[in-house]
C-alpha cells in the first residue's frame, strides 16, 4: 500500500498522526507545506491518501487540493481545518475533498475517518485495474454487435442512456463502456444500486447530508452526486427507486442543483446520468408507482441487452474466457472444456444470464477433477443425461434455430440456400422448434421468474420480425404483408423490441 500523506505546518498535530497511524500499521509521510507535496508528487507515485490543513505557510489547502486533484481525480484528499475556517472547508467539497477533518479532532475518529478514505481508493484502484485489463464486453451475436454499434455511435454524447435487460446480463459493462468512450472519460464512474440500499439511506447516499442532519451524522457527507461530478453516474435497478426520491432525481435532472439532507444551501453538479433496469418500467408507470415524467426525462435513448439465451452463440467465447479469467484470479492452470459440455452449456437457459455462466466458470475451476471439462463434471442446474443435445451453433454464421424455420417458410421453400446445413436447423426443418420452445417454457418456469410469457413473447416476435426482414431484404411493408399485420403493427414492434 501507498503511504498516506499528512501535511500541516503545526509538528503537533503531524506527530500525532504518524504515531496513531503507525499503531494502525498504515505507513505515512509528512510534509510541512503545500510546496513539497506538489515537487514530491513530481518525483513519487503519490501518496494513498491525503490529509492537508486548510491555512498554512507556502500555499493554502484549497489550492494544493485543486492540484493534486488535477492530476489524480480519484485520489481521496481529507481537509483538517480548524472551526473557524468551516466554510472554508464546506467550500473544498466543490473541488472534490473526500472528508473535512475539524480541529481539534477526536484521534480515533480521524484514524477511522483515514481508514474509510484508504478503503474508497483502494476500491477505485480495483475498479481501475478490472476495466484495464479485462476486455469491456465480449459479443459475436448479432443482437450484440447493435449493442456495440450503439455503443460507437453515442461515444461522444452526453446524452442521457436507459439500459434494459435481465439481471446479470452485463448492464454496468455497458454503462462503463458508455462512459470510458465518452467526453467524460477522465472524470469519475460511480455506480450506485437503488434497489441494494435501504430507503431511509438511499436519500443520503445519492445526495450527501450535513453534519447533524441526523443521528450519527457527526461529519458532513457528500454523496454520489457529488462525488461523480464531472463524469458518470450509474443508476442500477432504477425501477426500485421510492416514489419520493423519483421527484428529487427529477430535479437533478432537470437542472444540476440539489440540496443535502439537512442542507439550506443549493450544490450545483455536472453529472451524466445512465439508468438500468430489469422492469418494465412503462407497467410500473401504468401501475402508479414510477413517475411518467421521471421515465421520459430518463429515457432518451433506449439499450436492449440480450438474454444470454438469446445469443447462445457466444456461449464458448463467453465459456473460455471466464475459465482463463478464474484461473488468473485462483493462481491455477486454466481448465480446457469438451465440446460435449458446450453443447449441454449451448442448450441451458441461462436464468441468470452471463453473471450465471461467469460464477458457473468459478465453480468449474475449482470443482472440476480434470483439467479437460466433460458433461459429468457440469453444476447439477444444468442436468446432464444420457442423451446428448444438438450442437451449440457459434461463430458470425449461426443463424438461431426457430429463426431457419421462420424464413423457410416466409420464402416459400423447406430451406433457405444461405442457411448452413447444421444438425439443429435439420432438426427444426422437421418441427422440433416446437419442442425446443416447450423445453425452454419448462426451463423458466422451473425459476422463480413471473415474467415467462412476456420474455418468450418479445423473442418470439423478435425472431419472426428478423425473419421476414431478412426474407424481405428489409423492407418493412413486404414483411409486414407476409406476416399478415399492419405496416404500423410492425413499426411499432420494432421500435418496442429494439429491433432498430
Amino acid at each position: 500500500m501507498k503511504p498516506i500523506w499528512i501535511v500541516d505546518d503545526d509538528q503537533s498535530i503531524r506527530f500525532v498522526l504518524e504515531k496513531a497511524l503507525l499503531r494502525e500499521q498504515l505507513p505515512s509521510r509528512s510534509f510541512t507545506n503545500a510546496r513539497d507535496v506538489l515537487t514530491a508528487l513530481d518525483e513519487d507515485k503519490g501518496p494513498q491518501v491525503l490529509v492537508s490543513d486548510i491555512r498554512m505557510p507556502g500555499g493554502s489547502g484549497l489550492d494544493l487540493l485543486d492540484k493534486v486533484k488535477t492530476r489524480y481525480p480519484g485520489l481521496p484528499v481529507i481537509i483538517m481545518t480548524a472551526y473557524s475556517d468551516l466554510d472554508s472547508a464546506v467550500s473544498a467539497f466543490q473541488g472534490g475533498a473526500f472528508e473535512y477533518l475539524p480541529k481539534p479532532f477526536d484521534l480515533s475518529k480521524a484514524v477511522e475517518l483515514i481508514r474509510r478514505a484508504v478503503e474508497e481508493s483502494q476500491r477505485e484502484e480495483v475498479a481501475d485495474e478490472a476495466m484495464a485489463e479485462a476486455p469491456e464486453m465480449l459479443g459475436q451475436a448479432p443482437a450484440m454487435q447493435d449493442v456495440f454499434r450503439a455503443i460507437g455511435r453515442l461515444s461522444q454524447s452526453n446524452v442521457t442512456v436507459m439500459i434494459t435487460g435481465e439481471s446479470g446480463s452485463g448492464k454496468e459493462l455497458v454503462a462503463r463502456a458508455l462512459h470510458k468512450h465518452s467526453p467524460r472519460a477522465n472524470g469519475p464512474f460511480v455506480a450506485i444500486n437503488t434497489a441494494a440500499i435501504p430507503k431511509d439511506l438511499l436519500e443520503s447516499e445519492l445526495f450527501g447530508h450535513e453534519r447533524g442532519a441526523f443521528t450519527g451524522a457527526q461529519t458532513m457527507r457528500r454523496g454520489r452526486f457529488e462525488q461523480a461530478d464531472g463524469g458518470t453516474l450509474f443508476l442500477d435497478e432504477i425501477g426500485d427507486m421510492p416514489f419520493d426520491l423519483q421527484t428529487r432525481l427529477l430535479r437533478v435532472l432537470s437542472d444540476g442543483h440539489f440540496y443535502r439532507v439537512g442542507g439550506h444551501s443549493s450544490v450545483k453538479t455536472n453529472v451524466r446520468v445512465i439508468a438500468a433496469t430489469h422492469q418494465n418500467l412503462e407497467q410500473r408507470v401504468k401501475d402508479g408507482v414510477f413517475r411518467e415524467d421521471l421515465f421520459h426525462r430518463l429515457n432518451v435513448i433506449r439499450l436492449r441487452l440480450p438474454a444470454l439465451r438469446e445469443r447462445r452463440e457466444d456461449i464458448p467465447m463467453l465459456t473460455r474466457h471466464f475459465l482463463q479469467q478464474s484461473a488468473r484470479q485462483l493462481g491455477v492452470e486454466p481448465k480446457r472444456i469438451s465440446d460435449a459440455a458446450l453443447a449441454w452449456l449451448g442448450q441451458f437457459a441461462f436464468p441468470g444470464n452471463v453473471r450465471q455462466l461467469e460464477n458457473m466458470c468459478h465453480w468449474l475451476t475449482v470443482m472440476a477433477p480434470a483439467q479437460v471439462i466433460e458433461p459429468k463434471d457440469l453444476p447439477p442446474e444444468v442436468a446432464v443425461t444420457e442423451t446428448p443435445p444438438s450442437p451449440v451453433l457459434a461463430g458470425p454464421t449461426a443463424v438461431p434455430s426457430v429463426l431457419v424455420k421462420v424464413q423457410a417458410e416466409l420464402a416459400g421453400s423447406q430451406k433457405m440456400p444461405d442457411v448452413p446445413a447444421t444438425h439443429a436447423a435439420t432438426a427444426v426443418l422437421e418441427g422440433d422448434w416446437e419442442q425446443g420452445l416447450e423445453a425452454e417454457a419448462r426451463a423458466l418456469l422451473a425459476t422463480d421468474r413471473s415474467d415467462v410469457w412476456d420474455t418468450l413473447t418479445a423473442r418470439f416476435e423478435s425472431r419472426l420480425i428478423q425473419a421476414a426482414l431478412a426474407a424481405t431484404r428489409g423492407r418493412r411493408i413486404d414483411a409486414a404483408q407476409k406476416l399478415g399485420i399492419g405496416r404500423n403493427t410492425i413499426t411499432r414492434k420494432i421500435q418496442e423490441l429494439g429491433l432498430e
